[in-house]
């Protein structure tokens, strides 16, 4: 059983580390791995901590915690760049992999988004990664059509818009 709650500055290290596990985990093999390698704790922690000393505005950083307050999973929402909002990023311990850790962040970022005049939501997922494209489909996203190609390390890498 995990809880979401607001991000605090004692979160920040232990987020820092999920993001980094996490896009390890889930882009090796679609991310050069010199990129992924060069993927720093340090430097991950150091932007949240300039994020959370920003005011806020309509946007959130969500943590699931577990029974004993450690964090397994984060979850950025916020405006998008166009109308309504974005799911900017959504990682999970990858030991909490399957354990329903995402979806709670998940239903917990759709139900701020709605408080906040965030309609519709949109979220940009690797092209090849389709375990997150799953995840998201069953969580009544769709595909919209929409491609960008965003680059790493001198690859070109394929990134798909879902909106709900």
């Amino acid at each position: 059983m995990v809880t979401v709650r607001t991000m605090t500055a004692a979160d920040v290290t232990a987020v820092a580390e999920i993001r980094v596990a996490g896009w390890r985990a889930a882009y090796a093999g679609l991310l050069p791995a010199s990129y992924l390698d060069r993927m720093s704790v340090e430097e991950n922690a150091g932007r949240l901590r300039e994020r959370l000393a920003r005011p806020g505005g309509s946007g959130a950083d969500l943590v699931a915690v577990d029974a004993r307050g450690t964090p397994a999973g984060w979850v950025c929402v916020g405006p998008a760049h166009r109308e309504g909002g974005e799911v900017h990023a959504l990682y999970v311990r990858p030991s909490r992999i399957g354990t329903g850790v995402g979806r709670a962040l998940l239903d917990a970022a759709h139900a701020h988004a709605h408080a906040h005049g965030l309609d519709p939501l949109a979220l940009w997922v690797l092209a090849g990664n389709t375990r997150a494209r799953r995840f998201y489909e069953r969580a009544g996203y769709t595909a919209d059509g929409a491609v960008r190609t965003e680059d790493y390390d001198g690859v070109a890498v394929r990134e798909v818009r879902y909106c709900r």
